[in-house]
């Protein structure tokens, strides 16, 4: 039944980006037309395949959203309790440090974790267990 249901949601979802592709196409001829210079014209053209591409994105997040609905229905019974111990929810992953040089990090992300991850330096007098070494 889930399979079904996610075929006919794809379906519109498909359906929807197609229209919004057919709109863009019809704005972009009106534009087209009133354009007075080459340029005009290309900057109609590049909106059209801006306002294509976000539809296709648009597509695509909505059948993520799809499949994950299948998969939720799918997979109920873990989540209902009936006796059992429901399982918790997943902690979140930290964000993957990428990059180890020069600018090679996207904004806000450091190799080094901050300094509040590390213990506090030893205070006092530092005894080694053999000894002062």
């Amino acid at each position: 039944m889930q399979s079904a249901k996610q075929k006919l949601s794809d379906m519109a979802s498909t359906a929807k980006e197609r229209m919004v592709i057919c709109e863009a196409r019809a704005t972009e001829k009106a534009e087209q037309a009133m354009a007075r210079t080459k340029e005009e014209k290309e900057i109609a053209h590049q909106r059209r395949k801006a306002k294509e591409a976000e539809a296709n994105m648009d597509m695509h997040m909505a059948k993520a959203a799809h499949a994950e609905e299948k998969l939720m229905a799918k997979q109920s019974h873990y989540h209902v309790s009936q006796g059992h111990m429901t399982h918790p929810a997943p902690t979140p992953a930290p964000a993957p440090v990428t990059g180890h040089g020069y600018r090679q990090n996207p904004p806000g992300v450091t190799t080094v974790p901050p300094p509040a991850a590390y213990p506090p330096p030893p205070t006092g007098p530092h005894h080694h267990p053999y000894g002062n070494v």
